[in-house]
């Protein structure tokens, strides 16, 4: 399994007037961790793409469930339970400085060749990390 978390706080420009963040963002969070997670486990997404290997979101799936608001501390986190083949699954969760679950979603990203633009397989480099 792999797992990553970031905390941040919530910054003005991400709120509406009523000082709550914006639905968005949270598509926004989410790659952030992801991309902390790639990079933490030695394969960062720039690796992936020198190599051959574009990753396309194929699906996010985002439950909002508690307000965000102004003011607040969020952790995000990213995990991945199984060995990527064809696509990689993220599960992702907002929480706010008080525990808090403000949004809960899946991401699911493809693999697809550089050169060509078809669906590949995951790359060796990526695959390996659940090796270990």
């Amino acid at each position: 399994m792999l797992y990553s978390e970031v905390e941040f706080p919530v910054r003005y420009y991400e709120t509406d007037q009523m000082g709550i963040v914006h639905h968005s963002n949270y598509i926004r969070y989410f790659e952030t961790c992801r991309s902390k997670m790639m990079a933490e486990n030695g394969y960062p997404v720039e690796r992936c793409e020198e190599e051959g290997t574009l990753f396309p979101i194929v699906s996010i799936e985002c439950r909002y469930l508690y307000p965000a608001r102004m003011g607040d501390v969020l952790t995000v986190s990213a995990k991945v339970e199984k060995k990527p083949l064809a696509k990689f699954t993220f599960e992702q969760e907002v929480r706010n400085q008080r525990g808090e679950v403000c949004a809960r979603g899946t991401v699911v990203v493809g693999f697809l060749d550089k050169k060509t633009g078809r669906p590949c397989r995951c790359p060796e480099g990526l695959a390996s990390l659940f090796d270990e």
